[in-house]
């Protein structure tokens, strides 16, 4: 069975690079490109992963995670938060979820493919 990765990600470069990184694996790709999206995404088919931007447009980053750590249907996806912005701005995250993962954007393939088969498998 495919697991099914949400990337939430409103710069283009950004998110055609990590679905080009996603693209030779098994994982099928739900596509987001703010905070918008993500919501209505979330309605139409569950995710077994979010890969989330933080700068977002219309709804931040932060704003969705706290979104979907409060909603009890949701909350047990795990999220790899991928920004330029220094995990220290967002270290209170990590209280309401111990399991989250703040990486750089400059992340390699194999870096990215390693966590998340640390949390989906």
């Amino acid at each position: 069975m495919k697991r099914n990765i949400m990337i939430v990600e409103d710069e283009q470069r950004y998110h055609d690079l990590y679905t080009l990184m996603l693209e030779d694996t098994d994982y099928e790709i739900i596509h987001a490109y703010d905070g918008d999206d993500a919501f209505q995404s979330l309605d139409e088919k569950l995710p077994d992963l979010i890969i989330l931007d933080m700068m977002l447009d219309m709804v931040t980053g932060d704003t969705f995670f706290l979104y979907v750590k409060g909603i009890p249907e949701f909350a047990d996806i795990p999220i790899i938060i991928l920004s330029n912005s220094s995990w220290r701005n967002y270290k209170n995250l990590k209280k309401l979820d111990p399991n989250l993962v703040f990486l750089d954007k400059k992340i390699t393939k194999e870096k990215l493919i390693k966590e998340i088969q640390a949390k989906i498998g």
